[in-house]
């Protein structure tokens, strides 16, 4: 299935956008989705979008780990790239946040993002305040939200039975993961993001990690009812390479499956699959890592009441990874067909 046609409403009255996950795959899709915010839409000028991202905050390794253990606060990471993504000047306050020190003890491997939130989350004593003010000083287009406000940890249980706590131990695991929960169980999303959800005329997962960047928003009491009853379209970027462990041999339907069975039932409306090219040299060196490219397995996807939109989704880069401009086209294309399902009197 072809991407459906552009349609859409007003400049006066942008699509909303609500974009959920974690990891690089969401600031991908954000620094795609940027410049329709402005007025000068790569497709059209008056397909002005309003963003809202709503990040994982689960992250326990790297500088965030570090600092989640030595200050008590939420993981700063996955926020720190949605901020710079959504910057509007990308040259200099970007590359200030996302700056690492090489050296410097107790200093080496942060970066200067990941200070500021910490230190900020201290002054005015709440990390989703934090993240607000520090959105304030990038200027950045859009709102961010973190999926919870508690200091939540992610546990997996393995296909063997074993439990895994941690996402860095979960990532480094090389059985498949039957099932992942948030300890504790049960924690309260941010309001704000409740209404964001419920208000958007598109809802996206992902790109990112299937079962510790995507998955644990879902996790979050209440957000996959929410999204449930969202009248948005709702759909998945499906990724692009296995990640060994993780989604090793996993076929699009099988994200998709997983991403059901933890929201409690059927969620998507659309999977968004890659049928570009992806090199026998980038094959190769991805094979001795113990990853391919996910299949695209249309018939169980269609079995499962999802609709398919195919592209060439593939950045030319020395990684696969996808095309932050054309995955965003698809986005502000569907986020058109949820802006018709929406009463006119909105």
């Amino acid at each position: 299935m072809q991407s459906p046609s552009i349609t859409g409403g007003p400049a006066t009255d942008p699509l909303r956008v609500v974009s959920i996950g974690g990891g690089t795959g969401l600031s991908t899709l954000l620094h795609g989705l940027k410049p329709y915010t402005g007025g000068h839409s790569p497709a059209r000028r008056d397909s002005l979008v309003d963003i809202v991202a709503i990040v994982t905050v689960s992250d326990d390794g790297g500088s965030s780990g570090r600092l989640r253990r030595d200050f008590d606060v939420l993981p700063p990471g996955d926020i720190r790239n949605c901020l710079v993504a959504l910057s509007e000047d990308e040259a200099l306050l970007s590359r200030l946040f996302q700056y690492r020190f090489a050296s410097g003890r107790g200093l080496k491997g942060h970066s200067f993002g990941n200070l500021f939130l910490t230190a900020l989350t201290h002054i005015t004593g709440d990390f989703p305040e934090a993240v607000k003010e520090s959105s304030d000083v990038l200027a950045i287009k859009g709102r961010i939200y973190p999926a919870t406000a508690a200091n939540v940890s992610l546990e997996a249980v393995l296909e063997n039975g074993q439990r895994v706590l941690g996402e860095t131990k979960i990532s480094r695991s090389r059985r498949r993961i039957e099932t992942v929960r948030l300890r504790p169980r049960r924690c309260r999303p941010l309001p704000d993001a409740l209404a964001a959800i419920a208000d958007a005329d598109l809802i996206t997962l992902g790109p990112g990690s299937l079962f510790t960047s995507v998955i644990p928003n879902l996790l979050v009491t209440g957000i996959a009812d929410a999204i449930r009853r969202s009248p948005a379209v709702k759909a998945y970027f499906v990724n692009l390479m296995w990640q060994p462990g993780e989604t090793t041999n996993f076929g699009a339907s099988d994200h998709i499956a997983a991403i059901h069975r933890h929201a409690g039932g059927k969620l998507l409306d659309y999977a968004i699959v890659n049928t570009g090219e992806i090199s026998l040299a980038m094959r190769r060196r991805y094979a001795r890592m113990d990853s391919a490219p996910v299949a695209n397995d249309f018939e169980a996807i269609g079995a499962m009441g999802v609709n398919v939109v195919c592209g060439d989704l593939v950045q030319q880069s020395p990684l696969v990874r996808h095309n932050s401009e054309a995955i965003a086209a698809i986005a502000v294309e569907l986020a058109t067909e949820g802006r018709a399902r929406r009463p006119m009197s909105r």
